[in-house]
């Protein structure tokens, strides 16, 4: 890429981003309000309303677009786009939480990759993870000792999952484990789009001596298709600002601690 596409590439890669929050949070969206949301022309606006119907993201309909497949999964380069600030906040704040020479487990999801950047210059912890992208993020790091499990790759979220992985985390014992979710509530528990996921992110969890959620408040009072584990299992979660303080209540009832960053 040329240094002059790339500016390019990024300004189209986060019009998407936020088309996609926009038209998921709206459940539709017009032409004329997405130019005005995102300051560009009808043509432009068009353009990537096309390029997202051909992934199948969204439904794109005369004169605008509404919402893909109920619960649809974004894939993770455009989920990495939303809420950027509340999830560096988060992984700054869920660093604090990783002792010296710690063993870290770090599943997929774009609030744990923000936690691994963090974490890279730490040195002499041991990170295990399913996630290609978190393991490019660590590879070369000679302050982290970096172990990858096996298993299936997941375009949506480059995560490695199935009886490898959970075979592979097994055998390990980890001090700290931190799972990204797609949802969270007091009732149902922690939730994603996969059941595959799922089990591989409950396997993290269950190898670990202090289970960690990493999750912005959008999150929160989602339910997604497959269960990862309920709270009880869970010691803490680490979320931003924005948590109403009735869902923060609910949560700390089932004994989960809550941290705000």
């Amino acid at each position: 890429m040329s240094l002059r596409s790339a500016p390019t590439s990024r300004l189209k890669a986060d019009r998407a981003a936020r088309i996609l929050t926009h038209v998921t949070e709206a459940g539709s969206a017009d032409v004329h309000a997405l130019c005005a949301l995102l300051g560009v022309s009808g043509a432009t606006v068009r353009r990537d309303l096309k390029e997202l119907h051909d992934q199948g993201l969204i439904h794109r309909t005369r004169g605008g677009a509404i919402t893909g497949p109920v619960n649809t999964e974004l894939p993770l380069r455009h989920r990495s786009k939303r809420r950027q600030e509340e999830k560096a906040r988060i992984a700054r704040a869920a660093a604090e939480l990783v002792p010296d020479g710690a063993v870290v487990g770090l599943t997929g999801g774009t609030t744990t990759t923000e936690l691994a950047r963090v974490l890279a210059d730490r040195r002499g912890i041991t990170v295990v993870t399913n996630a290609v992208n978190i393991a490019a993020e660590l590879t070369g790091r000679p302050e982290v000792r970096l172990a990858v499990t096996g298993g299936l790759a997941r375009s949506a979220s480059y995560a490695l999952v199935g009886p490898d992985a959970e075979r592979m985390l097994a055998h390990y014992h980890l001090d700290v484990a931190f799972t990204g979710v797609d949802g969270l509530t007091a009732q149902e528990g922690c939730t994603t789009h996969d059941e595959m996921e799922a089990q591989t992110d409950r396997a993290f969890l269950r190898s670990s001596r202090r289970a960690v959620v990493l999750a912005d408040s959008s999150k929160i009072g989602r339910v997604t298709f497959a269960s990862i584990c309920p709270l009880s299992e869970v010691h803490d979660l680490v979320t931003d600002d924005d948590l109403a303080r009735d869902q923060e209540q609910a949560i700390a009832d089932r004994g989960v601690r809550v941290g705000r960053a």
